[in-house]
């Protein structure tokens, strides 16, 4: 049964982490100071991974499922979202350090 919204706000913590399951690997994370994390969970080239997506609420639920929706693009391109985003990042930073220096 899919994510709501309400039961993301009537998630209390707990002495340890606990997941609250979506659909197609999404979940979050709850953890024991109360923060709540979005996570994706996938497998590339046989081997399981995480992606994390963001904080709720900074990070809606139809927000979390959307960036879900896009990593799952990536893999059907045979990309593994998580080089993807260290490839950007790693561009991204490239282009930025020239500006700092001056």
């Amino acid at each position: 049964m899919p994510l709501t919204d309400a039961a993301i706000r009537r998630a209390k913590p707990s002495a340890k982490p606990f997941r609250i399951a979506d659909s197609a690997g999404l979940y979050l994370e709850v953890s024991p100071s109360g923060g709540k994390l979005w996570r994706f969970k996938y497998r590339f080239d046989r081997k399981q991974r995480m992606l994390a997506l963001g904080i709720y609420p900074e990070i809606s639920l139809a927000g979390a499922r959307h960036k879900r929706d896009e990593a799952r693009k990536l893999l059907a391109s045979d990309t593994d979202p998580s080089e993807h985003r260290r490839a950007a990042k790693a561009a991204r930073d490239s282009l930025a350090l020239p500006i700092a220096l001056k």
